[in-house]
């Protein structure tokens, strides 16, 4: 998919938020506690998907637990954003079948957000009013209660434009949250900041999992974040599913456990071994933190130097 294109469908699920209805949840519906949620059960069975006839997506299967978090790892092309996609009721597939709790996917689900690489914010809408876009009712307490919990309560009267990246995201994650999703769909949403922010956003976005019980799926070039993050890691090769790995590190997780270490090399060696041992550009991993720095990304990585 082009670049345009990723941005004008991101768009187009904006303005979904802003105008459908259905999706729209009430200030009362809402709530302002901090109850642990049920996460969305969801359930792929020989699913399709081809662009330009090119496959995408071959024979998919593949079930998640309520409440689970899945990181999707793999190299460029390999489908990772295509079955968010799917997921998220953007794309229909060519055969087979998605269910989320038990039901079809048809369109763009009120119990499924999404949150992309860009925040897409609304600038003529103050961070409250980007949070609250698509709500209904007395939707400000609880639009400020989920500011709360992504540390910008401060900050609900400003216009986008002053905020960093990070702030940004926050507010995306917020916008994402105060619907009280069944399933959070992450598309590479932290791939633009620096390390120590995007640190940050890992603890945050984990912490708040684990506080709401929403089942997860992210989308990641990074293998470090796919470890930190989440309890099953799924790397997609070929169409199909190569690697399903549980982690077996608790949460919060330690880059100094050994498990932490090896669950990471068994996902690097595997993205390896399927690129012929040569290091997928688009592949990063964090350094360790006594490597005397707290991460790498694309950008900032040594020439010849992709994995850490």
């Amino acid at each position: 998919m082009s670049g345009w294109s990723q941005l004008a469908e991101e768009a187009l699920y904006t303005e979904a938020l802003a105008g459908d209805k259905r999706r729209a949840v009430s200030g009362d519906d809402a709530g302002q506690s901090g109850e642990r949620l049920f996460g969305a059960s969801v359930r792929l069975q020989g699913v399709h998907k081809s662009f330009g006839g090119k496959k995408v997506l071959h024979e998919l299967d593949l079930t998640i637990r309520p409440g689970q978090f899945i990181a999707v790892a793999g190299r460029s092309g390999s489908g990772k954003s295509t079955l968010l996609r799917l997921l998220a009721g953007l794309e229909k597939p060519a055969e087979g079948r998605i269910e989320i709790d038990g039901r079809p996917v048809s369109g763009i689900g009120r119990d499924i957000t999404v949150m992309f690489q860009e925040a897409r914010l609304l600038p003529w809408k103050t961070v409250l009013d980007n949070v609250g876009i698509g709500l209904s009712g007395n939707w400000r307490p609880r639009a400020l209660h989920v500011l709360g919990q992504v540390g910008l309560t401060d900050r609900a009267g400003d216009w986008p434009g002053v905020l960093s990246g990070g702030q940004k995201q926050r507010v995306a994650l917020a916008r994402a949250l105060v619907r009280q999703p069944k399933l959070l769909l992450l598309d590479e949403p932290l791939s633009a900041l620096d390390a120590l922010t995007r640190l940050e956003m890992q603890q945050l976005i984990g912490t708040l999992w684990q506080r709401h019980g929403f089942t997860t799926l992210l989308v990641t070039h990074d293998v470090s974040e796919a470890v930190r993050l989440a309890d099953r890691i799924l790397l997609i090769e070929d169409g199909k599913i190569a690697l399903d790995a549980d982690n077996p590190v608790p949460w919060p997780r330690d880059q100094a456990n050994p498990e932490f270490a090896g669950l990471e090399k068994r996902v690097l060696e595997r993205i390896m071994q399927t690129n012929g041992g040569t290091a997928d550009e688009s592949i990063s991993v964090q350094l360790r933190p006594n490597s005397g720095r707290a991460g790498a990304s694309r950008g900032d990585r040594p020439a010849g130097r992709h994995f850490a």
